[in-house]
């Protein structure tokens, strides 16, 4: 487990504030970690979604709605210590002031690519640190 979070600090994938996030979790609330990181998941995904959504209607282009939601993105990444996808929402939020149709597709695509090489490698943390606690008789809630 510290082999994986050192590997995923050593590649900028997570950042201080994911640490910051794991001293808030204690006996009283030992799924604390899983449960934000999950809520953050579900909320990313359906921010993924209205992007992508916003960006196919090539006629009605919005770009100040698809800025909003780059920024929801970016803020709630940053509160998970999300680095890298942090980072590309930066670079989304340039192109969506540029009013820049391809470099808002190139930038979720990178998006997409970040946020799921995320989920699979928190996913295989929780794994680790799940079967690390079985042993006390503790769970966490599987990711979807």
């Amino acid at each position: 487990m510290n082999r994986l979070l050192a590997f995923l600090f050593h590649q900028g994938v997570l950042d201080e504030q994911f640490l910051q996030l794991q001293q808030l979790q204690d006996e009283s609330s030992p799924n604390f970690v899983s449960e934000v990181v999950n809520i953050y998941f579900h909320e990313s995904e359906k921010l993924l979604r209205n992007l992508r959504s916003l960006l196919m209607d090539r006629e009605l282009l919005d770009y100040k709605k698809m800025g909003i939601h780059v920024n929801q993105l970016m803020g709630s990444s940053s509160s998970i210590g999300a680095n890298r996808v942090r980072n590309v929402c930066v670079a989304f939020r340039a192109a969506t002031d540029q009013n820049n149709r391809a470099g808002c597709l190139r930038a979720l695509e990178m998006l997409e690519h970040e946020y799921c090489y995320l989920k699979n490698k928190l996913h295989e943390l929780f794994q680790i640190e799940q079967e690390r606690a079985l042993a006390a008789g503790v769970r966490y809630p599987l990711q979807n």
